[in-house]
Formats: C-alpha cells, structure tokens, sequence
C-alpha cells in the first residue's frame, strides 16, 4: 500500500510504517495507506473530486448508505433534522468544476469548508437547503490547517449557523455524524463513532495538522469541508480525508477531520481576511528506534529556529517544557499549542548524554521544504 495525500513532512514526522493518513499529493507521514482529500481537485491516483475532476470527466456511483440511529444517545433523525439547514453545498471553478460541502456558522453569511475545496477557483456558489444559490467569496484560507471562510450575501435569507462545539474533550467512542455531498448527494448523513483521536494528517501546504479526529462514520469525495457533529448537534470537526488502498474510491470506514478547536481559534482572524501565523520549529522528525521514547530529529532546517537553538539531526527529543515526548506527533502538537516568538525548553538525548536546549519559535513557512524541515 502506498500513502498519498497531503505529504512532506517537515515540523512533524517522517513517519515510520503505521501511523495515519493525509491528503492529496504525496505520502503520508504514518499509515501506510492512500489518502485522499474528499473535496475540490486532486493529483492523479488520488481520489478525485464529488462531480468532476478538473479535467471535467464525471464520478458517479449508486451506493447509498442508511443513517441509522445508534444505541446510547445519539438520535439520527432528530439531528438530522435540526442541522442539516445549516450545512451547503458548494461548486468551485476553476475551468472545471469541483464540489464540497461547507457549513453556515452566523446569520451573516459566514460559512465554514476546507480550503482545499476552493483552492484556485475562479468562482464559488453555494447552494442552501431550501435550493438558493448564491455567489460566494473567500474572506481567509489556512493552509496549515486546511481552512477556509467564504461569505455570501445574506440579504433576504434565513440563516441556520450550527453550533461550534469543543474537540478537546472528545474520545473514542464517543457517538457522531457527518453530513455532506458524497458522490454529489447533497445532505447525506452517516453515522459511527470517533475511532482515534490525536492523530496528525498533512495539511495542503505539506506541514502537519495535529489532534485531528478520526471516524469510521462514512465521508467520501464531496464531504470535504462539512461538519462532525456530537450527539447534541454541535461542531466538533470538519471533515478533510479518508485513507484507501489505492484503488477504492469510496469509505475505507477511515475518514479524518480537522478539530473545530483549530477553526474556533482562527475564525475571526479569517473572516477579517487575515493570516493565521503558526509556530515553527524547523525539523522533520520520526519516531525514536527500537521502540525508544522520543522524537528522532531526522534533519533540521538551514538556518531556522531548531538550528538555532542549537538541535541536531540525530539528536532525540525527550520533553518540551518538562512535558514528555513519547513519540514524533506529541512533539507536532506540543509545538501547535505555541505562538511564533514563544521560547521553548528542549530536553534532548544526544548520544549517550542528555542536552537542554531553549528554542526561540518562527513562523511556519507558507509552505514546507520538500526534504522536510
């Protein structure tokens, strides 16, 4: 099996074998397994876009899957019927088109999708539940979280926002649903469970996405950018990719989301059209051998943040701030909690001695360096 989606890794893992997947182009830094973006265009051998490529060449299928009401709280029908109003449909295009979904998120006209679903589009509408249509824009996109807000005219509408939820304290287990476009069938709602939570997929500029949340409720191509949501109907992530084997273009019952807590945290930032800055530590990193504990630095960055800090390839990273780094992706989301600017205290394992680094952290690059850092 193979890994392509979002890849290079840089300020995350050079995954070993199993692990998780990402999105477009590229292997993922974990699992090995494709993965594909569920929204807008996609490289070939990826799963492509719901309604078209942007060769123009149509996806269709005739699976249909039942929502079905699981035991234990939450009620299919009855949130079904209080949020899909709030979730849209959304065309882009770009000399062909693509689709997604997107979620209103204020009376205003604001509504919530993946930024790979519009990228490079030359012209977006979006269509509500009651089937009117209106031209959208892009207010702000993040591609290191694979983001976006767009803004109708509101005029004359009746706006349905969902309720942003909380990711923070989901578990596995813990009851969902997703509700979106797949294969074009717009409001489609399946249901599951959260079977991971803390995984790291690649985001569309090749750095990683932390805590995304992973689900066996069915997404496929056209739920990219639609809402997760908990049993009580709130937000609690955006649908973003699901991991195949390189030739289904369905479920694989492995689909991931970007946790709303990311989006909450940056919503204002974009909807004034600004840009969300991310720390930056410059390495690419993997798991310690053998089993180690630890974050092996596989390079570092000419020049970046870990460089000077004085952190080195080979070097392994124990704790960052006193807090432990059992593995690659606790220290990619031990440095996503940080700010550009932030200092950071490195514990180190070089050798067979023990370092103490402080780090000064920069700002993500717009995009990552193909050989990771």
């Amino acid at each position: 099996m193979t890994s392509s989606l979002l890849t290079p890794p840089s300020e995350q893992w050079s995954p070993p074998p199993p692990q998780t997947p990402r999105r477009r182009t590229g292997p993922l830094a974990a699992l090995l397994v494709t993965a594909a973006l569920l929204g807008g265009g996609t490289t070939a051998g990826v799963l492509v876009a719901t309604g078209a490529t942007r060769g123009g060449s149509t996806t269709t299928t005739t699976i249909e899957r039942a929502a079905s009401t699981t035991s234990g709280g939450l009620d299919a029908s009855a949130l079904y019927a209080s949020t899909a109003a709030g979730v849209v449909d959304i065309t882009a295009k770009s000399g062909s088109t693509a689709t997604g979904t997107g979620f209103v998120v204020d009376t205003n006209g604001h509504i919530v999708t993946a930024a790979h679903v519009v990228d490079g589009a030359s012209s977006i509408s979006v269509k509500l539940q009651d089937g009117t249509t209106r031209t959208a824009t892009v207010l702000g996109k993040d591609d290191a979280t694979d983001i976006a807000v767009l803004k109708i005219d509101a005029s004359g509408l009746t706006l349905h926002p969902l309720t942003l939820g909380s990711s923070s304290g989901i578990d596995v287990g813990t009851q969902v649903a997703a509700i979106g476009d797949p294969f074009g069938y717009d409001r489609s709602l399946s249901t599951g469970i959260v079977s991971g939570v803390d995984r790291t997929i690649q985001a569309p500029n090749g750095f990683t996405v932390a805590h995304a949340i992973q689900t066996d409720a069915a997404v496929n191509p056209g739920n990219s950018g639609g809402p997760v949501l908990d049993a009580n109907g709130n937000v609690i992530g955006i649908v973003d990719q699901i991991a195949t084997d390189g030739s289904s273009q369905q479920s694989s019952g492995v689909g991931f989301a970007v946790p709303i807590d990311l989006v909450k945290s940056s919503l204002k930032t974009l909807e004034a059209g600004g840009q969300v800055k991310h720390a930056y530590l410059g390495v690419s990193t993997a798991d310690g051998s053998s089993g180690a504990a630890g974050a092996a630095v596989a390079s570092v960055a000419a020049g970046g943040p870990a460089a000077g800090g004085g952190l080195r390839a080979g070097d392994i990273v124990t704790a960052l701030d006193g807090t432990s780094v059992g593995r690659a992706t606790d220290l990619v989301a031990a440095i996503a909690t940080h700010q550009p600017g932030d200092h950071v205290a490195l514990t180190v394992r070089r050798g067979s001695n023990t370092e103490h680094l402080t780090v000064t952290l920069g700002t993500q690059p717009t995009q990552a360096a193909s050989n990771g850092g």
